[in-house]
C-alpha cells in the first residue's frame, strides 16, 4: 500500500539498516585487519582491495549511526557517508582498470599509477560530496542524514553526484570484465590446441578466477538497483512511499560492504595466508574440526587475483 511511511515502518527500516550495515562493517573490518596484520598480503593488487574495504567499513559505520539528530552531527553523517560510499564504488573501477591494463593491454606499470588512483578516487568523491552543499542539500532524509529528498532540486543533485557516477562505474566495470573475459577465452582456446599441458592448466585456472570476477559488477547492480528505483519513484511520486521497495533499498545497499569483502577480499591469497596461520597457531586436533579448513588447503594453489599476465604464443 503506497503512502507516507508510518512510524513503525520507519523504525523497521532503521533496524534493517543497522543490522545489514553491521554485517558489512564486520566483513570490511576483517579484510582491513588481514591487510594490517599479514605483511605478505601487502601487494599492490590487495592494496586496492584494502582501500575498497576501508571505504566500505566507514560507509557502514556511519550508516549504523542512524539519525544522529539535527545540526552538526547530522551534517557530519551526511557528508561522510556520501564521501566514503562514492569512494567505495570508485575503488572497484581501479581494480577493474588494473586487470584490464595488465591482462588485455599487457602493461606492467600499474603500481606506478597508485598516486593517480588516489587522486581520482578521493578527488572525485570530494567533488561529488561538495556539490550537494549548493542550496543546503544535506539534512535529514528519512531515518538518516544524507542528501535530502526534498525539494526536487536536491533530488536532481543526488542523481548527479551519486547515482550517475555509480551507474557509470557499473557500466565501466561490466565492459572491462567483458574484455578481460574475452581475452582469457581466446587464450584458453589457443591453449586447447597446443600440447603444452601446463599452459592449458594455467588457462583453466585463469578462467576459473574469471568466472568469479564476472560476478563483481553484479555486486553494485544488486546493491543499488532497488535504491535507484526507489529514488526514481520518489522523484515521480514524492508523497507515495512504497514500504517493500524502501525495505529492499535499505537492505541491499547496506550489504554492499559484506558482498565486496566476500567477493574481492576472500581471494586465494587471503585463504592461503589464513590457512598458514592456522597451521602455526592451532593444534592439529582442533584444525580437523574447523569448517572449511580442507577447502582452504585444497585451494591454496589458486592465483591471487590473476597472474595479471597472460602469455599467448603467436
Amino acid at each position: 500500500m503506497a503512502g507516507e511511511l508510518t512510524q513503525g515502518e520507519k523504525e523497521t527500516l532503521a533496524a534493517i539498516n543497522v543490522g545489514a550495515s553491521a554485517l558489512s562493517f564486520a566483513g570490511s573490518a576483517f579484510i582491513v585487519l588481514c591487510y594490517v596484520l599479514f605483511r605478505e598480503l601487502r601487494k599492490f593488487s590487495f592494496k586496492l582491495i584494502f582501500y575498497l574495504a576501508l571505504s566500505d567499513m566507514f560507509c557502514s559505520l556511519f550508516n549504523i549511526l542512524g539519525d544522529p539528530g539535527k545540526g552538526f552531527f547530522c551534517y557530519t553523517q551526511g557528508y561522510t557517508t556520501h564521501f566514503v560510499c562514492v569512494a567505495s564504488f570508485l575503488w572497484t573501477t581501479t581494480i577493474a582498470f588494473t586487470l584490464h591494463r595488465t591482462v588485455v593491454r599487457h602493461k606492467t606499470d600499474v603500481e606506478e599509477l597508485g598516486a593517480i588512483f588516489h587522486l581520482y578516487v578521493w578527488g572525485t568523491s570530494l567533488v561529488m560530496t561538495i556539490i550537494p552543499s549548493i542550496g543546503d542539500g544535506y539534512g535529514k532524509a528519512g531515518a538518516w542524514c544524507l542528501v535530502q529528498t526534498t525539494p526536487r532540486a536536491t533530488k536532481v543533485l543526488q542523481f548527479i553526484t551519486f547515482y550517475a557516477p555509480l551507474w557509470g562505474a557499473i557500466l565501466f566495470n561490466g565492459f572491462t570484465y567483458f574484455q578481460v573475459n574475452r581475452m582469457l577465452n581466446n587464450a584458453t582456446r589457443m591453449a586447447a590446441g597446443m600440447s603444452d599441458r601446463q599452459q592449458q592448466t594455467d588457462s583453466r585456472v585463469d578462467m576459473k578466477a574469471m568466472n568469479r570476477w564476472g560476478y563483481y559488477p553484479l555486486i553494485l547492480i544488486g546493491s543499488w538497483t532497488f535504491a535507484t528505483l526507489n529514488r526514481i519513484h520518489d522523484f515521480v511520486e514524492p508523497h507515495q512511499k512504497i514500504f517493500w521497495l524502501s525495505f529492499l533499498d535499505v537492505g541491499t545497499a547496506a550489504l554492499m560492504g559484506l558482498f565486496n569483502s566476500i567477493a574481492y577480499g576472500l581471494n586465494a591469497s587471503v585463504r592461503r595466508t589464513l590457512q598458514e596461520k592456522i597451521d602455526l597457531w592451532w593444534p592439529e586436533w582442533f584444525r580437523k574440526w574447523l569448517p572449511g579448513f580442507a577447502m582452504l588447503r585444497g585451494r591454496a594453489h589458486e592465483s591471487e587475483m590473476i597472474s595479471l599476465k597472460v602469455s599467448v604464443e603467436q
